[in-house]
């Protein structure tokens, strides 16, 4: 009996450890990060801008993605949009400033891209980066993988 005990809790246990988040995220070396869980790959004056692996993986299945008009300008640090999932609600953060030249409408159809390809089909914006100097600001992949480290330890 005590055996059989110890085996039933052993497999609640890992019950448990299944349902809860993957604990990794991927985190792409060549882009830059905000604390806001956003990231950017500028090449030249454009930047192209989406929401991380971290972030999707903790706000679940994506079910909406509200886009900014073309032409729309953007400041570093200040919201362009919203993610919609089925946990909750999020603000897009901006990690560059410039103008909105491209947006993503593959996700009003599929929002989903977010959750399955985060850093190429999820993409959001494509931006006019009107200060260069302002990826100075933002996090490298190591200091945001443990930045996302330390943030989980906390929760």
């Amino acid at each position: 009996m005590a055996s059989r005990l110890l085996w039933a809790s052993k497999a609640a246990s890992c019950l448990r450890i299944s349902v809860s988040h993957r604990g990794f995220s991927t985190v792409l070396k060549d882009l830059k990060y905000c604390d806001s869980h956003e990231w950017v790959k500028v090449e030249g004056s454009s930047a192209t801008v989406g929401i991380t692996d971290h972030a999707q993986d903790h706000l679940g299945d994506v079910v909406y993605v509200e886009l900014p008009e073309v032409g729309t300008p953007v400041t570093q640090g200040e919201g362009f949009g919203a993610v919609e999932s089925v946990k909750a609600t999020s603000d897009i953060n901006s990690p560059v400033s410039g103008k909105v030249v491209e947006v993503n409408e593959e996700l009003s159809n599929s929002p989903g891209l977010v959750n399955s390809s985060p850093y190429e089909k999820g993409w959001i914006i494509k931006v006019e980066v009107s200060d260069a100097g302002q990826m100075n600001n933002l996090m490298d992949a190591d200091k945001y993988s443990k930045f996302c480290e330390e943030e989980d330890a906390k929760h």
